[in-house]
């Protein structure tokens, strides 16, 4: 497939770009209760083997909450989910349903560093506000900031994409 086959494609408004936020919204918080549920089974078993203690803290809840790790650890969960999806293929679970892909302007995919720094901006969604102030350009302020565009997809390129997968 040809790269240029995504280019001069529509980029894409807020009420879709939120429409897939939400999608994966769901997928990435069943991705951190599957971290915390490992998480909270691990410090479990370190805690009845005596390898750690609970120290002041009233439970392995309120231990893991407070560790820094496990907080950067579920960061990283939510990161890689982006990430992965952005850098692989341009789409994520939502983006799929919602005929949506994030690339380089001229149809290349993200490199990594785009997809951190896109991440980063995201603002969680917020950022997607940005394109009430711009409309014109119609670029979020993560798409700004990476170097990116968000574009709209027909049926027939969307489903090539997931054909590809």
């Amino acid at each position: 497939m040809l790269v240029n086959s995504y280019t001069g494609l529509p980029r894409a408004g807020v009420m879709r770009r939120l429409g897939a936020w939400l999608y994966d919204l769901l997928v990435v918080i069943s991705l951190l209760m599957v971290a915390g549920f490992i998480f909270f089974g691990l410090t479990a078993l370190a805690l009845s083997q005596g390898w750690i203690t609970l120290g002041s803290y009233q439970d392995t809840a309120e231990l893991l909450s407070a560790n820094r790790l496990y907080q950067l650890c579920l960061l990283t969960v939510a990161l890689g989910f982006y990430c992965w999806f952005w850098r692989t293929s341009g789409q994520t679970i939502g983006m799929r349903a919602w005929r949506l892909r994030v690339q380089n302007t001229d149809g290349s995919r993200l490199r990594l560093s785009q997809c951190i720094i896109r991440a980063a901006t995201a603002l969680l969604g917020l950022g997607n506000v940005w394109i009430w102030l711009n409309p014109r350009t119609r670029l979020a302020l993560q798409d700004k900031i990476a170097d990116c565009e968000m574009v709209v997809l027909s049926k027939e390129q969307n489903k090539r994409l997931l054909d590809k997968q």
